[in-house]
């Protein structure tokens, strides 16, 4: 019997947010800087909330030009959307 090529995609979620990562960020980019004790995670759950939204455009976006694989222009026009909107 041959073995199976198919790869197992299961990979481990990580459940908690990379709170010493961010805050060392925060620290070289600006050192100046002072935070709440939470301020990393609330940054944090900003960036997430970002990428759900951009997936959600991406995905609109490939469904209006009949595309089954979301592309870099798909992308790109999200994020283009997204940014319009924040900006108010």
């Amino acid at each position: 019997m041959a073995l199976s090529t198919r790869v197992s995609q299961k990979k481990q979620i990580r459940r908690k947010a990379p709170r010493g990562f961010l805050r060392r960020i925060f620290k070289r980019q600006k050192p100046h800087l002072r935070l709440e004790t939470s301020g990393d995670l609330l940054v944090h759950l900003n960036c997430l909330l970002f990428v759900h939204r951009l997936a959600e455009e991406s995905r609109i976006n490939a469904c209006e030009n009949k595309c089954g694989v979301i592309k870099n222009e798909h992308v790109l026009a999200a994020a283009k959307v997204i940014l319009k909107k924040s900006r108010g």
